[in-house]
């Protein structure tokens, strides 16, 4: 079995984490950077990832990091971010982690798109294509963020334009696109002799509640000891919920194509596996329409 705790040594691995300041990909950052990889943490704040890099550094000492500009709800930050990126050193990992998890109300990214779809799907997508030559000359492993919400959401012709507005349902829209994507870029890389892989990877249900604190950075969230009783035989922390993003990313055993997630029941905790996702995250149709409209949104086309 896979082992999270002695992961193989990493040095000369260089990984990019989108939203590697917080959460996920804090942890995500932390577990590559213990074993030894130089780790890229993408972030809209220079201050929020220099907390993080502090805090990994403060574990790992010796750690190797640095830090990239990239607001994924601005298509300009997300080209600039991809020039800079294709210019450096060839990229072992791009963990495609950042997102937003919710609103209140409708928002819009820089480019008018609703927030979640925007920033956690086409800026995604838009960088990944901007990306993607020198992604397949280096044999990048590709890893999308899923979520066990895709399994309530549909990409059907009018999605973008429900009728109300829905925080929960435009995040899981949001998640099946990425989903959607990240399986049809697999089957893409592999019918064109590329390199390059892509996977998905979801975390089960990982909550701040149950998740350590780190100092100056945003994975913990305080909550009554009652609650977090009631929520420990369903969730974990995200340091936990981070290994199954970790594991996608650097065992080239999880093959080209595949959805890594926990073991456990419902998927909600456990060891980092190949898990079954929903027949309909994996629908060619509904996956190269979604390309189609995100080449035509973002004005950045899929190239191999």
């Amino acid at each position: 079995m896979w082992n999270p705790v002695q992961l193989p040594p990493l040095t000369g691995e260089r990984i990019l984490v989108t939203g590697g300041n917080a959460g996920l990909g804090y942890f995500a950052c932390e577990q590559l950077a213990a074993a030894g990889a130089h780790v890229i943490l993408a972030s809209r704040s220079a201050d929020k990832a220099a907390r993080a890099m502090d805090a990994i550094r403060g574990r790992y000492p010796g750690a190797g990091l640095s830090f990239q500009p990239l607001d994924l709800a601005d298509l300009a930050s997300v080209r600039t971010a991809a020039a800079t990126i294709a210019a450096g050193a060839p990229l072992s990992g791009l963990l495609a982690n950042a997102g937003v998890v919710g609103s209140g109300r409708r928002r819009t990214t820089a480019d008018g798109f609703e927030l979640q779809f925007g920033t956690n799907h086409l800026g995604h997508y838009a960088l990944i294509a901007r990306l993607l030559p020198s992604l397949s000359a280096a044999g990048t492993r590709i890893v999308h963020l899923g979520s066990i919400s895709h399994r309530w959401a549909r990409l059907t012709p009018s999605f973008l334009q429900p009728s109300s507005y829905s925080s929960a349902r435009a995040y899981a829209t949001s998640k099946l696109a990425v989903m959607a994507f990240g399986f049809e870029l697999a089957r893409r890389l592999d019918a064109t002799g590329s390199q390059a892989t892509s996977v998905v990877a979801h975390p089960g249900l990982a909550l701040g509640m149950l998740t350590p604190d780190r100092p100056g950075v945003a994975a913990h969230r305080p909550a009554p000891r009652w609650r977090q009783r009631v929520m420990e035989p369903v969730a974990q922390g995200k340091d936990d919920g981070a290994w199954p993003l970790v594991r996608a990313t650097i065992d080239r055993q999880i093959p080209n194509g595949a959805y890594c997630g926990p073991d456990g029941w419902f998927q909600l905790t456990g060891q980092p596996v190949v898990v079954p996702a929903k027949r309909h995250a994996l629908e060619r149709n509904a996956a190269s329409r979604l390309i189609d409209l995100s080449a035509r949104l973002t004005g950045v086309d899929l190239r191999f």
